[in-house]
């Protein structure tokens, strides 16, 4: 609970923290990893993001924005791990995300002297981390979940989760990097991941995104546990559905 607290106050957006880690340890009810558990808010938000896509790593996250568009994201009852895996399974039909936090690496934040492409500088996943990621790739393959698309946060640590998962071609995202150490574009981040789904949300299929626990706790209102899930189900009229979390690792 003390590592909790501490990470969701550094999470938090200035002047709301407080608020924010409240909200999330009442609508959880309990420890972050109880599955198949989502908040129970549903805000309404307006998100502007620009045309940041997969393939142009060296776009920046905070460009200005080209057009906005206004987001639902609403939140469905509780489910269990494998309603949630069986929901995964009618992906032939309807569009999924799966939000994966990049699997163990130990420590918090990256060292002072962090650059991006150069993983010695950089917090990295320990060989615990490595074999929860292969055994997260073997939890969509024993289901048969077929993955349309990887997309990764440019950290090693992320990079590495994908590959090791092995569900597909691993594309960098740069609106995956995180924004602990500088939230100036968390808004921008969230906003550029929320056009990407919406405007794939006529192709069925899984997504799979693996991102940092400050970006998809911006995007869910969730608090993922390495190597956890947030499934997300991306709907017509600019809805993003909360469905619940999976400890997949």
């Amino acid at each position: 609970m003390k590592t909790l607290h501490i990470e969701a106050k550094l999470y938090a957006k200035s002047g709301s923290w407080l608020l924010v880690a409240a909200f999330t340890l009442v609508s959880c009810g309990s420890a972050p990893s109880i599955q198949g558990t989502a908040i129970t808010s549903s805000p309404s938000v307006t998100s502007k993001a620009d045309s940041a896509l997969p393939n142009s790593p060296s776009t920046p996250a905070n460009s200005t924005p080209t057009n906005s568009v206004s987001v639902e994201v609403r939140t469905g009852i509780e489910r269990s791990e494998e309603e949630l895996w069986s929901l995964l399974q009618q992906a032939d039909q309807r569009s999924f995300v799966m939000l994966i936090r990049h699997a163990t690496a130990p420590g918090t934040g990256d060292p002072p002297n962090f650059r991006l492409g150069d993983c010695s500088t950089q917090r990295n996943l320990s060989e615990e981390g490595r074999q929860q990621s292969i055994r997260i790739g073997e939890a969509f393959r024993s289901r048969n979940v077929s993955v349309t698309k990887v997309l990764s946060s440019q950290w090693c640590r992320c990079l590495e989760t994908a590959e090791l998962m092995n569900l597909g071609k691993v594309e960098p995202f740069p609106p995956l990097n995180s924004f602990f150490g500088d939230r100036s574009t968390a808004d921008e981040q969230t906003a550029q991941v929320q056009k990407f789904m919406l405007e794939n949300q006529a192709v069925p299929g899984v997504v799979v995104m693996i991102s940092h626990q400050v970006n998809i706790t911006d995007l869910s209102d969730i608090f993922p546990q390495s190597g956890e899930a947030v499934l997300v189900e991306v709907k017509d009229n600019n809805k993003i559905d909360i469905l619940g979390r999976i400890p997949i690792s």
